[in-house]
């Protein structure tokens, strides 16, 4: 069985989905919680499996109680939901180490395929999300010219630029990697480089812009 931990805090969809997912012979509900900081405190007591969780919660978002997850050192994945195609919160949420960012009208079969996803470590974002996302990394002007990646990224640098998009600091990749944070750091610049840009966020824009993401 997997085992979920919903959080939502409109109680009639909370409700309705938890009854939804029973339905599955795969699923079992251990737990639900109505705002972020209870989410917080039930994943830690219960150790679910995967957590389902809104965007939008009281006392704090669905975004800084995964934050919060992440720093207490659990790893679970977690699936944001949203109302609404939100580039700001779906980029937070990517760098939080989100497993999937799903718009609330997304069906059965395709949450269901998505929590597979996240459980076998993929990501999963929905592509009218991701589209807007690449087309904001297509608006920017880069920060020196460079043309469309004359040199492509490296296999290690791909694997730099994921973890990036991931949230992680260069000491993150560099245990991740199993490399030096030196030759990390090495990895970063290049891929700023390539892409023309300077920051982080813009190289995972234009990272999800090219298919690299």
């Amino acid at each position: 069985m997997i085992r979920l931990l919903v959080v939502e805090d409109e109680t009639l969809f909370r409700v309705g989905l938890q009854k939804l997912l029973s339905l599955h012979e795969e699923f079992e509900i251990i737990g639900e919680a109505a705002d972020g900081e209870e989410a917080v405190r039930a994943a830690q007591e219960l150790r679910p499996d995967a957590v389902i969780m809104d965007v939008h919660l009281p006392r704090c978002s669905g975004i800084v109680a995964l934050e919060k997850l992440r720093e207490l050192g659990l790893q679970t994945p977690v699936i944001l939901l949203s109302t609404f195609d939100e580039e700001d919160s779906f980029l937070k949420g990517m760098r939080a180490g989100a497993s999937a960012f799903l718009r609330k009208d997304v069906s059965f079969n395709d949450l269901v395929a998505t929590i597979h996803a996240a459980l076998r470590g993929e990501r999963v974002f929905r592509p009218s999300i991701t589209a807007k996302a690449a087309q904001r990394a297509s608006a920017m002007k880069p920060a020196f010219d460079v043309l469309d990646l004359p040199d492509p990224l490296t296999k290690r640098e791909v694997e730099v630029l994921r973890l990036m998009a991931a949230g992680m600091s260069n000491k993150e990749i560099a245990t991740a990697l199993s490399a030096g944070e030196a030759t990390v750091k090495s990895h970063v610049s290049s891929v700023l480089s390539k892409m023309g840009v300077r920051d982080r966020t813009r190289a995972v824009l234009r990272g999800l812009e090219l298919g690299y993401v």
